[in-house]
């Protein structure tokens, strides 16, 4: 009848603790390595931010972790292909675009600010951080423009020579 009753038997389904671990393939991908670095980064900047005292920036790190862990979660679960309405890669791109500017300006403040090594700790992967991001917008960037080049091959109207036409 519909979807729902006769589920697709093609992929084999995981139970338990294994249906929220990432995918294998996805894992070692390029896009799946880059939102892991960004988890992991984004995690550590924020337990930094929790024992220096630049406290007052661990929102930002909080909110990319959380971001950057659902998109992890979304891609490598296959659930962003669920939801056709959004738009995917230009949603994770600004997400990228956003936290690299917004890691590189927090960690200039808890370098040059601060002078606990809580701080200087978190700034540093900060800007290691404001790194990966970097890369992930610009590969989600190259992504973008390829795709749209590909898409935007329209077809010139054929302009043949009508040197054997008959209009007098």
């Amino acid at each position: 009848m519909g979807d729902m009753e006769s589920p697709d038997t093609t992929a084999p389904r995981q139970s338990g603790i294994r249906a929220l671990l990432p995918d294998k393939a996805f894992v070692t991908s390029r896009k799946g390595q880059l939102l892991i670095a960004e988890v992991a980064l984004s995690f550590i900047c924020f337990i930094c931010f929790v024992a220096s005292s630049a406290a007052a920036f661990l929102t930002a790190p909080l909110v990319e972790f959380l971001l950057a862990f659902f998109l992890l979660f979304a891609y490598s679960s296959k659930f962003n292909e669920q939801f056709k309405g959004f738009h995917w890669p230009l949603m994770d791109f600004l997400r990228c675009v956003s936290a690299s500017v917004i890691y590189f300006i927090i960690s200039i403040i808890a370098v040059s600010r601060y002078t606990d090594a809580a701080s200087k700790a978190a700034g540093v992967f900060g800007f290691i951080a404001t790194i990966v991001f970097a890369l992930d917008f610009y590969v989600i960037f190259n992504d973008l423009a390829n795709f749209l080049k590909q898409g935007d091959t329209t077809e010139q109207p054929n302009t043949e020579d009508d040197s054997n036409s008959d209009s007098d």
